[in-house]
C-alpha cells in the first residue's frame, strides 16, 4: 500500500488557526480581569490549572514521540507527525508561565507559594520560617532555586522539541538515515531527562503548594496525567485530519485499536499509581501525609467537603468510566465512538488538577474554597486562553511540514499497519 499523492505534499492550512489565536487572547484577558472580580490569588491558581493541565498534554506528546524512537514502532509513524506539530507549543508554553514567575518576583511572595515567604503565616499561628518542615527543605524551596529550575525545565523541552522537529522535517527532504539515528540517541537521553524534570516541574509548581505533604509517587502520577492526555488529544487530532480527508486511505482501524489500547493501558496506570499512592498513605495513617486527603474529604468540622465528591468523580471518571468503556472493541475503531471517550478522559483530567491544585486556596476556618465557586470560571478561561495558543501554534506549525514523514524508514510497515 502506497501513501496517496495528496499526502505526499504539504497539507493546507486550516482556515480555524485565526480563531483560536483569537480565542486564546480573550480567554487570557478575561482571565486577567478576573482580578478585578475574585482577586489576584484566586485568579493565579486557576490559572496554574490551565497551564499545567495543556503543559501535561504537550510533555505527553513529546514522551510518546521518545518513546516511539526508541522501541522503533511503526505503526504511530501515522501520529507522529502530529505530536512534532504538537511540541511547537513549548516556547509559547515558556512566555505564559511568565505571569506566574512575575506573581512570585513580584506581588506578595507567598502570593501563590506560601513557602516563598517565611513572613507567610500558617494555620496553627506559626510563620513559615519557623516551621521545621520548611527548614529542612529550605535548600530546595526558595525562590532562586524555584525560577532556575523552571527555566532549566523549559531549556530541556525546547530543546528536545526542536531536536526531534528538524530531525523528523530534514528526513521529509532528503531521507537520510542519520536523522533517524539522530532521533534515537536523543530519546535514549531524552526520556530520562524528561521523566525527571516532568517530575520535578510538577513538585515544585503543584505539589509545594501544601509543602508539608510527603508522596513518592507524585511525578508518576503527573506521568501518567501527561501520556493519557496527548493519547486523548491524539485520538481525536487523527478523527479530525480524517475528517477533512488528509488520512482517508492512510489511517486505518488498526492505527485506531493500538492507540486506543495504549489509552486503555495508561488508564489502569493511572488507577495503579493514585491507588497505590492513597493506599499508602492511609495505612501508615501518618499525620504529616493523610492531612492532604482529610483537606479534601471532610471540613474542620467534620462535615464532608464538596471536594470528596470531587474525588469520587475522579475515582469513577478517571478509571472505571474510561476503563469498562475501552473494553469494547468498536469503541477504539470507530472514530464515532473513540471520540466522546478521549473528550471525556480531557475533562477529567482537568477535574483531577483541579483536586491537586485549587484545595490549596483555603478560608478562614482552613478549610478548602469549594469546587463549584466562581474559581472554576477563571478556570475555564485559563483553559481556554492558554489552550488556544496552544492549538494555534499547532495549527501554524501544521502546514511547515508534510503531513506524513514519507521518508521515514517504517512508513510502508505503519501504512500496511494490522494487528
Amino acid at each position: 500500500m502506497s501513501t496517496p499523492v495528496a499526502n505526499n505534499s504539504i497539507p493546507a492550512v486550516p482556515a480555524s488557526s485565526g480563531k483560536f489565536l483569537v480565542a486564546g487572547i480573550a480567554g487570557l484577558a478575561v482571565t486577567a480581569l478576573g482580578i478585578f472580580v475574585s482577586g489576584a490569588q484566586k485568579v493565579a491558581y486557576s490559572y496554574l490549572v490551565g497551564f499545567t493541565f495543556w503543559t501535561a498534554i504537550a510533555i505527553g506528546m513529546m514522551m510518546l514521540i521518545l518513546i516511539h524512537h526508541v522501541l522503533d514502532a511503526s505503526w504511530s509513524v501515522l501520529i507522529r507527525r502530529q505530536f512534532e506539530h504538537g511540541l511547537s507549543a513549548f516556547k509559547w508554553l515558556a512566555l505564559l508561565f511568565l505571569p506566574l514567575m512575575a506573581a512570585a518576583w513580584v506581588a506578595p511572595h507567598d502570593l501563590i507559594w506560601p513557602w516563598m515567604n517565611l513572613e507567610h503565616v500558617m494555620h496553627g499561628g506559626h510563620t513559615v520560617g519557623q516551621d521545621v518542615l520548611y527548614t529542612k527543605k529550605a535548600s530546595f524551596l526558595n525562590l532562586n532555586m524555584f525560577t532556575g529550575m523552571t527555566v532549566v525545565f523549559f531549556v530541556i523541552w525546547i530543546w528536545l522539541s526542536r531536536r526531534l522537529r528538524t530531525a523528523s522535517f530534514s528526513q521529509d527532504t532528503d531521507g537520510d538515515l542519520k536523522w533517524t539515528y539522530m532521533n534515537r540517541k536523543t530519546a535514549a537521553f531524552g526520556i530520562p531527562l524528561l521523566a525527571l524534570s516532568l517530575s520535578f516541574a510538577a513538585i515544585y509548581w503543584i505539589k509545594s503548594l501544601e509543602y508539608h505533604w510527603f508522596s513518592t509517587m507524585y511525578g508518576v502520577w503527573f506521568f501518567a496525567n501527561c501520556v493519557r492526555g496527548a493519547l486523548a488529544f491524539g485520538i481525536l487530532i487523527m478523527i479530525w485530519l480524517l475528517g477533512r480527508g488528509d488520512y482517508q486511505g492512510v489511517v486505518n482501524k488498526n492505527h485506531f485499536y493500538s492507540i486506543g489500547m495504549l489509552s486503555f493501558a495508561f488508564t489502569v496506570f493511572w488507577a495503579y499509581v493514585t491507588f497505590s499512592q492513597y493506599f499508602l498513605i492511609w495505612n501508615a495513617n501518618v499525620p504529616e501525609e493523610t492531612f492532604w486527603y482529610n483537606l479534601r474529604e471532610i471540613h474542620a468540622d467534620g462535615t464532608p467537603s464538596q471536594w470528596k465528591w470531587v474525588g469520587m468523580l475522579i475515582l469513577f471518571g478517571h478509571f472505571l468510566v474510561p476503563f469498562l468503556y475501552h473494553l469494547s472493541y468498536k469503541h477504539k475503531v470507530v472514530p464515532s465512538k473513540a471520540k466522546p471517550i478521549a473528550i471525556w478522559i480531557l475533562a477529567i483530567i482537568l477535574v483531577d488538577l483541579c483536586y491537586n491544585i485549587l484545595p490549596a486556596l483555603k478560608d478562614e476556618h482552613g478549610d478548602p474554597l469549594p469546587f463549584l465557586s466562581v474559581n472554576l470560571l477563571w478556570v475555564l478561561s485559563s483553559v481556554v486562553g492558554v489552550g488556544g495558543i496552544c492549538v494555534w501554534s499547532y495549527l501554524k506549525s501544521f502546514p511547515t511540514a508534510k503531513l506524513l514523514p514519507i521518508r521515514d524508514p517504517r512508513i510502508g510497515e505503519c501504512l500496511t499497519y494490522h494487528e
